[in-house]
């Protein structure tokens, strides 16, 4: 057996370049490894077939827990924090069935007309040579959750903090927000109780099959989840707008076709996905992946960044092409899983990017002065430096 690569999550050659690190390992070997502290030894599979056989594999479970275990929550919000990502078996089968229908990509399309009024309000601010990021990027997806949750014009200010806090990273801002988004939440649910109206938070209150129905802790438990899943367009349309200002082609075939969006963002999602590594799963049992053992209870992620660019999946995986069709990409994952929001992300980043490309939208800097944050699981900007 090949001996398994190991990576440095903090090396600054992965930082600064994850594509062409992971891409050499995948090549090498289907799997590789990493030390996390407090969870020991991470598997990483690296290939997109293994990768996704993996995912929907019933012997890797996601149930970690891992906000219930972070130190310094309060008790009273800790009901509140395992989310559907870290339940599995029955019970995430329950929540997924009951909440199902309002994240269905017909009800995603209903809410684009609200989705259009959000970005273009924020874009008619902007002018001039801005930050991409975090004028329109950052705040456009806790617009969009508040628009569907139904938070109250006078309380979005604070939300919009915890928007912050969020996509800051895990860190002491990110805990201290997490006793107010609960309060928050409770808040929500409380009105969409009394006062329902067309939005996500009431079909969600409003869902019922074969009697059942979601507990308040069980729907606040969903608008948490909401709010930290939900900050994922950020990094994803500031990624795919640096992907099309840095190829012109691309770019030109959008403006000239812009019925292309859809499958555009499909490839951009492929070709340049914010989260390198899915959630990790444990193994329930002994098994095995691309000739690795794997010992129960040992943790295992997928690497999204290389299994989006096997050749063993994609031909010329490398070469970013708008027009593409063919395999799916893993960027939201894959099984039992595959993110709940995707139609709710795709439809905000295809509104987003058919906004921008309406508009003279250029680098202000050149691109290779482009800098990223340093974070070994998700590849983000830390600006964006346009002129609109």
């Amino acid at each position: 057996m090949t001996a398994v690569p190991e990576i440095d999550l903090s090396d600054p050659a992965v930082l600064g370049d994850p594509v062409t690190t992971y891409n050499d390992v995948r090549e090498r070997c289907p799997m590789a490894k990493t030390a996390v502290p407090g969870l020991g030894t991470l598997w990483i599979v690296t290939r997109h077939e293994e990768a996704r056989a993996m995912l929907g594999d019933p012997r890797f479970e996601v149930n970690s827990g891992s906000f219930l275990r972070a130190p310094g929550i309060p008790e009273d919000c800790r009901p509140y924090l395992r989310t559907m990502a870290e339940v599995d078996g029955p019970s995430h089968l329950r929540l997924r069935r009951l909440i199902a229908p309002a994240f269905a990509p017909r009800r995603a399309a209903q809410f684009r007309p609200r989705i259009d009024a959000i970005i273009a309000r924020l874009l008619d601010d902007l002018a001039g040579p801005v930050d991409l990021l975090a004028e329109f990027a950052r705040p456009l997806p806790m617009e969009v959750i508040c628009e569907l949750v139904g938070i109250p014009e006078a309380d979005r200010p604070s939300w919009r903090e915890w928007g912050k806090a969020i996509t800051g990273g895990v860190g002491p801002a990110f805990f201290d927000a997490i006793p107010q988004i609960i309060e928050g939440a409770k808040t929500a649910v409380a009105r969409r109780r009394a006062e329902p109206a067309d939005d996500l938070l009431s079909d969600l209150v409003r869902a019922r099959d074969d009697g059942d129905r979601l507990t308040d802790v069980e729907l606040v438990t969903l608008v948490w989840h909401l709010l930290l899943a939900g900050q994922t367009p950020t990094n994803l349309i500031a990624n795919a707008v640096e992907a099309l200002l840095t190829h012109p082609d691309q770019l030109a075939a959008l403006r000239a076709d812009p019925a292309l969006l859809p499958g555009a963002v499909e490839e951009l999602i492929r070709w340049c996905s914010p989260q390198l590594l899915t959630t990790p799963r444990f193994a329930r049992e002994n098994a095995e992946i691309g000739g690795v053992p794997i010992e129960k209870g040992e943790a295992v992620t997928a690497a999204m960044v290389s299994a989006n660019r096997d050749p063993r999946a994609y031909a010329t995986p490398d070469r970013l092409d708008v027009t593409r069709a063919g395999v799916p990409h893993l960027g939201f994952s894959h099984g039992p899983h595959f993110c709940v929001g995707a139609s709710i992300a795709r439809v905000q980043t295809e509104a987003a990017l058919a906004a921008l490309i309406r508009r003279d939208l250029t680098l202000a800097v050149p691109a290779t002065d482009l800098e990223r944050a340093p974070d070994g699981g998700t590849w983000r900007l830390a600006k964006l430096p346009v002129t609109l």
